[in-house]
């Protein structure tokens, strides 16, 4: 091959590999794009001082001290001096964002609610859930069932019918509310979502969706007010589920004075960080206090942000640091039970099907000749695995090591908790870390609120389930998970994974107690919808 030829061969290879990348921009744009909706034509009513609630994805209150200490946080340091701090409310379980939404949203744990975890088994379709995670598991349960499950399915089929959210609350006492990039949604405003025409043309989602939310919902591609925003909702930015995408869409609302009596706003990307860099990662607050500034910066000074709103910012989960070694790390569900067949797409007559939800996963025995003992039996054995739970005839059995007595517990029984909620227990308590004090109520201690969130998970979903939870530090995986080892993991019933943050500044009434579950009365009675 001659010179010119060379020459020739690396124009033609340079051409192609610019026309690739110009296919890809193009791909990239088309799946990004959508139409903005029309904010002019919405009729806010004016309250006197509206509620925003924003959730940071996995904020942590040792690393937000640690940021505030380093003065990489003056937004949170603002709020905390100002308002209220508590260091350690409960979340809900499993520790997965759409379950603790879920709870936030409709203040009713798993087992009302409805919405198990982040991956679980549909009993009645034969099939797995999933609303997103990582690109495997997604491929695995179908590209197509993921994005239906997530943005249709999950507010319009999943969740409960028979418990109410904030906004079909608000709405009902004549009250508007706001959603801004958060994934649980239901109100009771009917809405038409904006499909990006390439996602419609793969037939990845229908061309045309309607649902129910509050009066003004934005949510990334799918539904914008701020024709400013587009830059920040390419494919590449997670289809406007940003944190810069839900404060520009914020700030249009603020812009517009169309900020209703409730808003609630997600901010995700602290998330990703913490998986990827482990718990003490600081960077995710960094960009949340940005975020917050952003706002704050909307009014002529931060005080009078205080004044003219009230701002609820918690967290939603916390994360254990997962072993770097993932010999030791990651358990492995599909070797620890590996004399057992597993479902999976085109293997629907297998003995269990495995729902990994990082520190937690659900096991379903479709094999109702299996019995619960001899699963339990193998699992125990593995020292990893913090407990072992399930229900049979609606009592609730956990275990725990080789050589501790089983424990059973129901609700309605002779002992009351710190919460006044009242149990029958039977066994050892040991396993969950339950004491009683010398007046004999019941108290939490590694396992926050461990019976009433427990019980919610066991009772949550059909069939024959065993729940299993890691120890800090470990990772449940089977043949299709992403996993986190050396960053950071969530899902337990773990204090480590189960506390989080919360601060109100703007407000001085105090919510009921140290639980995520009782926001939405609280929020409720603020805004003057209960």
């Amino acid at each position: 091959m001659n010179g010119r030829q060379v020459t020739t061969m690396k124009r033609k290879i340079l051409i192609a590999f610019a026309l690739v990348v110009i296919v890809c921009g193009v791909l990239a744009f088309a799946i990004s794009m959508s139409p903005t909706k029309k904010l002019n034509g919405a009729t806010v009513t004016e309250t006197q001082k509206p509620v925003i609630l924003v959730t940071v994805d996995s904020l942590m209150t040792e690393p937000l001290k640690k940021a505030i200490k380093e003065g990489k946080a003056p937004a949170f340091s603002f709020l905390i001096k100002n308002g209220q701090f508590y260091p350690e409310f409960i979340s809900s379980y499993p520790t997965m964002s759409v379950t603790i939404d879920s709870t936030l949203l409709t203040g009713a744990y798993t087992n009302r609610h409805k919405v198990p975890g982040l991956i679980w088994f549909k009993e009645d379709e034969n099939r797995m859930v999933s609303y997103g995670s990582g690109i495997r598991e997604m491929w695995a349960n179908g590209i197509k069932n993921v994005a239906a499950d997530s943005v249709i399915r999950l507010n319009e089929q999943h969740l409960s019918k028979d418990v109410q959210t904030i906004h079909e609350e608000l709405a009902k006492v004549k009250l508007q509310s706001a959603s801004i990039n958060g994934l649980l949604y239901r109100g009771s405003v009917r809405q038409e979502l904006h499909v990006p025409k390439l996602l419609s043309f793969t037939r990845l989602l229908p061309k045309k969706i309607e649902v129910n939310g509050p009066m003004l919902l934005s949510l990334g591609a799918l539904s914008q007010y701020n024709p400013q925003n587009d830059w920040n909702k390419f494919s590449w930015k997670r289809m406007g589920v940003n944190n810069d995408f839900t404060v520009n869409e914020l700030k249009y609302v603020m812009e517009k004075q169309k900020l209703p009596s409730f808003t609630l706003v997600y901010f995700p990307d602290a998330d990703a960080s913490i998986h990827r860099n482990g718990p003490e990662d600081t960077k995710g607050i960094e960009k949340a206090d940005q975020a917050l500034q952003e706002l704050f910066n909307q009014f002529a000074s931060w005080e009078e942000a205080v004044q003219k709103v009230t701002w609820i910012v918690l967290g939603d989960s916390g994360q254990s640091l997962v072993k770097e070694k993932k010999e030791t790390a990651l358990i492995d569900l599909n070797e620890l039970l590996k004399d057992y067949t597993f479902w999976e797409n085109g293997k629907e007559n297998a003995q269990l099907a495995v729902a990994v939800n990082e520190r937690m996963a659900y096991i379903y025995l479709h094999d109702e000749q299996i019995p619960f003992s001899e699963v339990v039996d193998i699992l125990k054995k593995d020292e990893r695995i913090g407990f072992v739970a399930w229900n049979d005839q609606q009592i609730n059995y956990v275990t725990g090591p080789i050589g501790k007595e089983e424990f059973t517990f129901s609700p309605n029984g002779p002992f009351t908790d710190e919460y006044g909620q009242s149990w029958q227990l039977d066994g050892d308590l040991s396993i969950l870390d339950v004491k009683k004090d010398q007046q004999g109520i019941i108290r939490y201690h590694t396992y926050p609120d461990a019976l009433a969130r427990l019980h919610g998970a066991l009772h949550s979903q059909e069939g024959k389930v065993i729940i299993v939870d890691a120890k800090p530090s470990y990772e449940f995986i089977e043949k299709h998970s992403h996993d986190h080892a050396g960053g950071g993991a969530h899902g337990s019933l773990h204090r480590v994974d189960s506390l989080v943050p919360l601060i109100i500044t703007g407000e001085t009434a105090k919510p009921p107690s140290n639980r995520l579950v009782d926001v939405k009365g609280w929020v409720l009675d603020l805004v003057g919808g209960s």
